[in-house]
C-alpha cells in the first residue's frame, strides 16, 4: 500500500511516524528541477500545485512541470556559447623577442612564427612550443663548473686524449652555440644537446690526435679550437640539429698530472733556449750594422785615398811634362830655377846660421841656444840640446869654396 492511498493514515515515510523507507526517485526528480529552474529564471511548480491530488501533476504536460523547460534549455545555450568564446581566446598567444613559436596541428609541424600577437586553433587542435633562438648555451667537455664558487671538477674519461705522438694530454673546453633553426632543433633529432655534446667529444679527439703534443699545448691553441669549431659545425649541420656553434674557448690544455713537474721543466729549458736565441739576435742586429758601418768606412776612405793618389800622381806628371817643355826651351835657367827651389823648400824646414869669417882674425860669439829657442815654438816639447844637434854646423871656409865650385859647375 503506497503511503499517500487512502486508509494509511497520512503517515509520511520521511516523518517521524510509521515506517521508514527508501526516498522517492519521482519526487528526487522534481526537486532537483525546481531547483534548476529558479535558477534560470523559472517558476517553481511542485508540491503546491495539484491540492491533494499530487500524483496528478507528476510528470504531466500542464504547470511547466516537464523534464527541461524552455528557458532552461537557452541557459545551457548561452553556457555553451561562453564556453566556445572561451575555447577560442585561449588560442591567443605572444611570442617575445629573441623567441619563436612552432606551431604544432596535431602534433605535426605547421608554421614557425616570429615575435609578437599570433592566433592558432585551440587545443586539442594545435598548440605552441616557444624557442628561445637568442639564448646562448653551453657544455662542458673535460670538465664540469662547480656551482656556489666551488671550483671545477674535472672528468678524466672526458679530458685525456692521445696525440699524434702517443702523448696525452688534459684538454677542457667549453663550446657555446645558440638554436639556429627551431623546426630542425624540435623534430629532426631525439636529443639536440646531446647530439651536440658528443659531436663536441668527438671533433676534439679527431684535432688532438691529428697534433703534436708541443703543437697543442704552446702555439697551436688558436688552430686548434679553429678546427675543432669548423669540424663540429659541419657534424651538426649533417645532422641537420638546427645549432649553431657560436664559440669554441680552450680552457686548459696540460699534460697529465703525474708527468706535469717534468713538463714544466722541458718547458722552462725551451723558454730558456728562446730568450738566449732573442739575446743571440739582437746582439747580432747591433753589431752587424756597426761592422758593416765600419767597412762601408774604410771602403770609402780607400776609395778616397785611391783617388787623391791617383789626382797626385797625374798631377805630377802633367807638372813634370810642363817642366820638361821649359827645360827644352831654356835649360840652363830651368836647372838654376829647379836648384834656387829646391835650396829654398829645404832650407825653410829648417833652422840656420850664417857666419861670415872671410878677411878678420876677430872670433865672434853668437848665443845660438838663445837664437835657436826664439825660433823653437815653447809647446814643442823640444829640448834646447836637441835642437842644437839638429841644426847644421857651420862650415870651414875650404867646404864653403868647394860647394860653390860644385854650384858653378853644376849650372854650366
Amino acid at each position: 500500500m503506497a503511503w499517500n492511498e487512502p486508509g494509511n493514515g497520512g503517515k509520511d515515510p520521511w516523518g517521524g511516524g510509521g515506517e521508514k523507507g527508501p526516498p522517492d526517485l519521482e519526487e528526487v526528480v522534481r526537486n532537483l528541477q525546481n531547483k534548476l529552474g529558479g535558477l534560470f529564471g523559472g517558476r517553481k511548480g511542485g508540491s503546491g500545485q495539484g491540492g491533494g491530488n499530487g500524483g496528478g501533476s507528476q510528470f504531466g504536460g500542464g504547470g511547466g512541470g516537464g523534464p527541461m523547460s524552455a528557458i532552461t534549455k537557452g541557459g545551457f545555450g548561452v553556457l555553451i556559447v561562453i564556453a566556445l568564446i572561451a575555447w577560442g581566446l585561449s588560442g591567443i598567444y605572444i611570442v617575445d623577442e629573441g623567441r619563436r613559436g612552432v606551431v604544432l596541428r596535431f602534433g605535426q609541424y605547421s608554421e614557425t612564427t616570429n615575435p609578437g600577437p599570433h592566433w592558432h586553433i585551440p587545443f586539442p587542435v594545435e598548440n605552441v612550443e616557444i624557442v628561445d633562438v637568442e639564448r646562448r648555451r653551453f657544455v662542458e667537455i673535460g670538465y664540469r663548473s662547480g656551482g656556489g664558487g666551488r671550483a671545477a671538477a674535472p672528468v678524466p674519461r672526458e679530458a685525456l686524449m692521445l696525440t699524434e705522438d702517443e702523448n696525452i694530454v688534459d684538454i677542457r673546453i667549453a663550446v657555446q652555440y645558440q638554436i639556429a633553426d627551431p623546426k630542425a632543433y624540435l623534430f629532426n633529432v631525439r636529443d639536440p644537446d646531446e647530439t651536440l655534446k658528443q659531436g663536441a667529444e668527438s671533433s676534439i679527439r679527431e684535432v688532438i690526435g691529428k697534433s703534436k703534443m708541443d703543437f697543442v699545448l704552446t702555439e697551436g691553441r688558436s688552430e686548434v679550437v679553429a678546427r675543432i669549431q669548423e669540424l663540429l659545425q659541419a657534424i651538426l649541420d649533417q645532422y641537420t640539429t638546427g645549432l649553431q656553434v657560436t664559440n669554441v674557448n680552450l680552457q686548459d690544455a696540460q699534460p697529465p698530472e703525474e708527468v706535469q713537474a717534468a713538463f714544466a721543466d722541458a718547458i722552462k729549458a725551451r723558454e730558456d733556449e728562446q730568450r738566449l736565441k732573442n739575446e743571440a739576435e739582437a746582439y747580432a742586429n747591433e753589431v752587424i750594422p756597426k761592422a758593416r758601418g765600419a767597412a762601408a768606412r774604410q771602403l770609402e776612405e780607400a776609395n778616397a785615398y785611391k783617388e787623391q793618389v791617383i789626382a797626385e800622381a797625374q798631377g805630377d806628371a802633367s807638372r813634370f811634362e810642363q817642366l820638361l817643355v821649359e827645360y827644352e826651351k831654356a835649360p840652363d835657367v830651368t836647372r838654376e830655377r829647379l836648384y834656387l827651389e829646391t835650396i829654398e823648400s829645404v832650407l825653410a824646414r829648417s833652422s840656420k846660421v850664417i857666419l861670415d869669417t872671410e878677411g878678420t882674425n876677430n872670433l865672434t860669439y853668437l848665443p845660438l841656444d838663445r837664437i835657436i829657442e826664439r825660433g823653437v815654438p815653447r809647446d814643442s816639447g823640444t829640448s834646447a840640446p836637441e835642437v842644437l844637434d839638429s841644426v847644421p854646423q857651420p862650415p870651414v871656409a875650404d867646404d864653403i869654396r868647394r860647394r860653390d865650385t860644385q854650384r858653378a859647375r853644376r849650372i854650366r
